[in-house]
Formats: C-alpha cells, sequence, structure tokens
C-alpha cells in the first residue's frame, strides 16, 4: 500500500483516495464477507476477508501519511481493548466485568457521552441500528418484558398510518418498521439478515418467472405473472 501511494510511482487511483472515498469500499466488502459466509463458499471467505483486510491497511496508510496512526497502532488499540475487556482472562479478576458498566466507562472517556445510545453508529443500515438502538436500551431497562408488547405495537402503528395525514405517512410508517424490528428482536431474529434473505428469495422466484415466460414476461397481465409466481413457490424458489 505505501508504494500503490508513493507519490512519485504509486497508482493514480489509490493516490486520490481519502479516508471518505474509501470509506464506502469497506461497507461493501464488509457485506461481501457475510455473503460469502452465507453462501458457505471457503474459497470466498478466505478472499473476500483478505479485501477486507486490505481496507483496514488502506485506511491505516492514509492515516500514517497525515501523521495520525499507523496499522500497528490499530492492532496494538484492539489487542488493548480485548484486554480490558476481558480481565478475568488476561487479567487478575475472578469474575467477568460488568459489561454495560465497562462500556459506558469507555464512552465516557472516548467521547465525553454516557447516554446509553450515545455511540450508536449513524452509518449502520437502518435495520441494524434500529435493532442496536433498541437493545442499547433494553440494557437499561427500558423494553418490552416479552414478544407480546412489540406484536400489539405493530398493529396500533398499522392503524395510525391509515388514519394519517398524507404528509405524515412517512412516519408512521418509519414507526411501524421500528415496531417490527423490535418484535423479531424480540423473537431472537436478525431483522438484517431476515430482510436479505427475503429479498434473495424475491430474486430466485422472480429470476424463476421470467425463466418460464421468456421474452413475454413483460407483456403478461398481473393475474398471469400471479399464477407464475404460485408456479415459482411451488417448485421451491
Amino acid at each position: 500500500m505505501a508504494r500503490l501511494r508513493d507519490p512519485a510511482s504509486g497508482c493514480d487511483w489509490d493516490l486520490a483516495q481519502t479516508w471518505q472515498t474509501i470509506a464506502p469500499y469497506t461497507i461493501e466488502e464488509a457485506y461481501e464477507v457475510s455473503d460469502a459466509i452465507d453462501r458457505g463458499n471457503v474459497q470466498d471467505v478466505r478472499d473476500e476477508l483478505g479485501d477486507l483486510l486490505l481496507q483496514v491497511i488502506f485506511q491505516s496508510r492514509i492515516a500514517e501519511e497525515n501523521g495520525l496512526f499507523a496499522l500497528d497502532d490499530v492492532a496494538t488499540a484492539i489487542a488493548d481493548k480485548m484486554e480490558r475487556r476481558h480481565p478475568h482472562i488476561f487479567g487478575n479478576a475472578l469474575e467477568k466485568p460488568d459489561w454495560e458498566a465497562l462500556k459506558a466507562s469507555e464512552r465516557r472517556k472516548d467521547t465525553g457521552r454516557t447516554g446509553a445510545l450515545s455511540d450508536v453508529a449513524l452509518g449502520l443500515p437502518a435495520l441494524q441500528r434500529a435493532e442496536k438502538l433498541q437493545k442499547r436500551a433494553a440494557r437499561v431497562g427500558f423494553d418490552w418484558p416479552n414478544a407480546i408488547g412489540p406484536r400489539a405495537k405493530i398493529d396500533e402503528e398499522l392503524a395510525e398510518i391509515v388514519t394519517a395525514a398524507p404528509d405524515e405517512i412517512a412516519e408512521e410508517m418509519g414507526d411501524l418498521l421500528f415496531s417490527v424490528v423490535n418484535w423479531a428482536r424480540h423473537l431472537n431474529i436478525d431483522p438484517e439478515q431476515a430482510l436479505r434473505r427475503a429479498n434473495a428469495k424475491f430474486e430466485r422466484r422472480f429470476a424463476a418467472m421470467e425463466a418460464m415466460a421468456g421474452d413475454r414476461f413483460a407483456a403478461l397481465d398481473l393475474a398471469a405473472k400471479e399464477a407464475l409466481w404460485t408456479d415459482a413457490k411451488k417448485s421451491g424458489g
């Protein structure tokens, strides 16, 4: 990476990158690791982990060039954090630490903020961030005792969408989605993964529909497309 970023002989594209321009690629590579794991392809997992590691090296190199920190500092920081968070393994503590108290102390030290939700990353996908916000709130006692509450909340939010003014519908829809995430959390379902699987299933079935209909698919009426959809479901798509 140092050679790729060399001002005299490096790669023009690599030289033009900044933290901000590379960040989307870092997110993309993390998702590609997850996708490879879901597909169970060991070689792809290895390769995608390499791509993700490159992102860490790339970002660290940019930081080093600006006199901020280097790759060794990144590795040292995470090693220190693992030791600090596991004093019962790496230190002399006899019991596991109070995770929430420990993390609150870290937040206070790093950001000066102590709120339970203060460092939930804004860049997370919306479903994932909603789940994390809810988990953080639950850790300090703000949560339904079981899945009945969030399930009832979904009905409440649906009713509010029906009666909402046009300029209120988007906000009410957001509340509904937030409630669905909450229900999924209480059912121990990862909403982000669940929606990704639903997307993949829709893609498989839609492709099967197109394959059955051929070039005439777009011209079919909705009833005919619904029939193809039923056939695609029956075929195990």
